[in-house]
């Protein structure tokens, strides 16, 4: 099915891109840091202890505290990840998981990028779009026109997140350098997105994505295609995986911060009076701000709606409760968590996915990480770092101010992967997934700043 579009004049947002002072003393203190010898590692440190499995994956546990605990079975791809044994060294005075998560949702620099946004259909009627950088501070890195044929990376945020969230915008820089194509998928409602049907996205919905990819793989026709996730939009990515299995349009896919088991971490928003129950509410809370713009959409709808209990909504589950499982079709809450984790999906997984996790992660609990599957499927590599809180790691060269301590491994994975296409092209399976209409575009500044909580997922 083609493509139609609907012609929309282009809005010009004209900018001067200041200096940012945290990448400035970001910069200072990490030429301060190079003035000083990396720590040698004791005797040993490196050493790895396998643990085989029927799969024949190793799980390598590093001797040195600093250094991240590995999972995975292809050991030629792994020799080729030269920062897959980077120690994880967090930045002074950040070894508590909630310094790290909430100093790197304040205080992570906010690179400014100009967008161009569509706004697409979907087969339902649903309204997601889709930001395609065009321009940042840097002038000559964005100058000219990537190559056609250059591989495409889909970004998948956090809930209520959008491609106006720090952590993205640094992964649409690192892909710019590395002469990628970059989007985000900013789902149903999130980013300014217009909600045009009585129903948001939840963990367990992968049409939208399915259509979002057939969408940029239809327009990338001789490109491979790449997807990224954080936090639930890692859950999505990877019950999406599962679900297409060995008809995957994907060359390859990275999971980061998935809660993984939904239940788990459910069961640990909800221990104590304690720092979870502030990201319990901020979470709430970006949810809550989202719904009163749409609230005419669910005037007389019939089904087990509790708008009222939606409209006030102090946690997650609240919100879930009075409107995600009823617009999803799930009998429960419970039943919603359970039947939604990404867990389920690994053993299904048959594109190349790494997931990286940390180990103090206060949303996504290390409890919830299907470690047995991971080790047992040949497609899966899993890193765990000692320490990096939620959407935190403060920690590498870009500390404390920069880019995440992930960030360079990720893209390393990705450019390896992208080098074995080349070699080994993939045969796209596309033809049964609806094409989406592309009802408008135009261009949009992202730089909006946002507290920086309600995003912490």
């Amino acid at each position: 099915m083609a493509i139609s579009s609907r012609s929309v004049g282009m809005t010009e947002i004209h900018c001067n891109f200041p200096q940012n002072p945290f990448r400035r003393i970001s910069r200072r203190i990490s030429q301060f840091r190079a003035g000083f010898p990396d720590k040698k590692p004791a005797a040993g440190a490196c050493e790895e202890q396998d643990e085989l499995t029927s799969g024949s994956a190793a799980r390598i546990q590093r001797r040195d505290k600093q250094l991240p605990e590995i999972i995975g079975s292809d050991r030629e791809l792994m020799s080729k990840l030269t920062t897959l044994g980077r120690p994880y060294r967090h930045f002074p005075f950040m070894g508590n998981r909630h310094v790290e998560t909430i100093f790197a949702s304040f205080f992570r620099s906010w690179p400014v990028i100009k967008s161009r946004r569509e706004c697409l259909r979907m087969e339902d009627g649903g309204t997601v779009e889709l930001d395609w950088p065009l321009e940042g501070e840097d002038a000559e890195l964005w100058n000219g026109e990537l190559p056609v044929n250059s591989p495409v990376l889909i970004l998948l945020p956090g809930l209520t997140g959008g491609s106006d969230d720090s952590y993205v915008k640094h992964m649409l820089l690192r892909a710019r350098k590395h002469g990628w194509h970059s989007v985000v998928f900013n789902s149903r409602g999130c980013a300014d997105s217009p909600v045009t049907t009585p129903q948001f996205y939840s963990a367990s919905f992968t049409k939208d994505l399915c259509q979002v990819v057939k969408h940029v793989a239809v327009r990338f026709s001789e490109s491979n295609i790449y997807a990224v996730g954080w936090s639930l939009g890692a859950n999505i990515l990877v019950r999406y995986l599962g679900e297409v299995a060995g008809n995957c349009p994907l060359s390859g896919a990275v999971s980061l911060c998935n809660p993984f088991n939904l239940v788990i971490a459910d069961e640990d928003f909800h221990k104590g009076l304690g720092f979870n129950n502030v990201y319990d509410k901020a979470l709430a809370r970006g949810l809550r701000q989202i719904f009163p713009k749409h609230t005419r959409l669910f005037e007389g709808i019939e089904g087990e709606y509790n708008i009222p209990t939606v409209a006030k909504a102090r946690s997650v589950r609240d919100f879930d409760g009075g409107l995600t499982r009823v617009s999803f079709g799930f009998q429960s809450v419970g039943d919603y968590y359970s039947n939604s984790s990404s867990s389920l999906s690994i053993k299904y997984v048959q594109t190349s996915l790494l997931c990286i996790q940390a180990s103090n992660d206060p949303i996504a609990p290390s409890r919830g990480i299907p470690w047995e599957d991971i080790k047992e499927n040949p497609n899966c590599l899993l890193v765990v770092t000692p320490n990096g809180g939620h959407l935190g790691w403060v920690a590498g060269d870009d500390a404390p101010f920069g880019a995440p301590w992930t960030d360079p491994l990720v893209m390393e994975y990705l450019e390896v992967l992208e080098k074995n296409q080349i070699e080994k092209p993939l045969r796209r399976t596309i033809d049964d997934v609806h094409t989406p209409r592309v009802d408008s575009v135009h261009t949009r500044e992202t730089n909006n700043y946002k507290s920086p909580i309600e995003n912490v997922n």
